[in-house]
C-alpha cells in the first residue's frame, strides 16, 4: 500500500478496522508503511480502541446470543454469531497448551474450541454431541493463532448438522463434522 496522507490513512485505517477488528497495531503499521506509534496516535485521534478492546466489544455481543452454553464454556473468543446458520471464533495459542517438548499444541484444546463452537451456533437451551467426525491435519505451534468457522448445513428433527473447520491463516488445521442434539430439558 503507498504512503497515504493522514486524512487519508484515518479513512481507510476506520474502512480496514470495520472489515476486519482483531488485527494488530504491528499488522496495520505494515498494511500503512507507518510505525506502530503513528497507528496507536491515529487509533487514540479517532477514538479506536486497542485491540484487546474492540475483541471484547464484539465478543460481548455475540456471547448474548447463544443459548446452549455461558460464556466461560466457549473455548476461545467468539467473534461473530448468527444461530442455526454460522459463527466464527478465534483462539489465540501460548505455551500452556502445548506438549512441553515439542510446543505442539494439545489436540483437546482445538476439538474443544471445535466442539463448543457448534454447540454455540444451535439455537437450543440444552444440545449435546452425539456424533464427532474428526481430522487433524496439520500440528498447530503454540503460539499461533486458531480461526474456526461453523455452519449449519443441516436439521432433522432434534439433530443438528454442524461443520466447523479450523485455519492458522490460511492453512486448514482442523476439521470436523458433528451431530449435536438438542435436548427438551426444563
Amino acid at each position: 500500500m503507498a504512503k497515504l496522507k493522514k486524512k487519508e490513512r484515518h479513512e481507510s485505517l476506520l474502512n480496514i478496522l470495520e472489515t476486519d477488528p482483531f488485527l494488530t497495531d504491528e499488522e496495520l503499521s505494515e498494511k500503512f508503511e507507518v510505525s506502530i506509534q503513528t497507528i496507536r496516535l491515529d487509533r487514540l485521534s479517532l477514538n479506536i480502541p486497542e485491540l484487546r478492546e474492540r475483541v471484547k466489544s464484539v465478543a460481548t455481543n455475540n456471547y448474548e446470543k447463544v443459548r446452549t452454553l455461558g460464556q466461560a464454556e466457549i473455548v476461545g473468543e467468539l467473534i461473530d454469531l448468527e444461530l442455526n446458520k454460522r459463527a466464527i471464533s478465534f483462539l489465540q495459542t501460548d505455551d500452556t497448551m502445548a506438549f512441553q517438548r515439542t510446543r505442539i499444541v494439545k489436540g483437546h484444546y482445538i476439538f474443544a474450541m471445535a466442539e463448543s463452537l457448534a454447540m454455540a451456533v444451535v439455537d437450543a437451551n440444552v444440545c449435546i454431541t452425539g456424533v464427532a467426525n474428526m481430522k487433524y491435519r496439520v500440528p498447530v505451534a503454540a503460539g499461533q493463532k486458531l480461526v474456526a468457522k461453523a455452519e449449519l448445513t443441516r436439521v432433522r428433527g432434534s439433530e443438528y448438522f454442524v461443520h466447523v473447520k479450523i485455519n492458522v491463516n490460511t492453512d486448514q488445521v482442523f476439521r470436523s463434522k458433528f451431530i449435536l442434539t438438542a435436548l427438551n430439558v426444563g
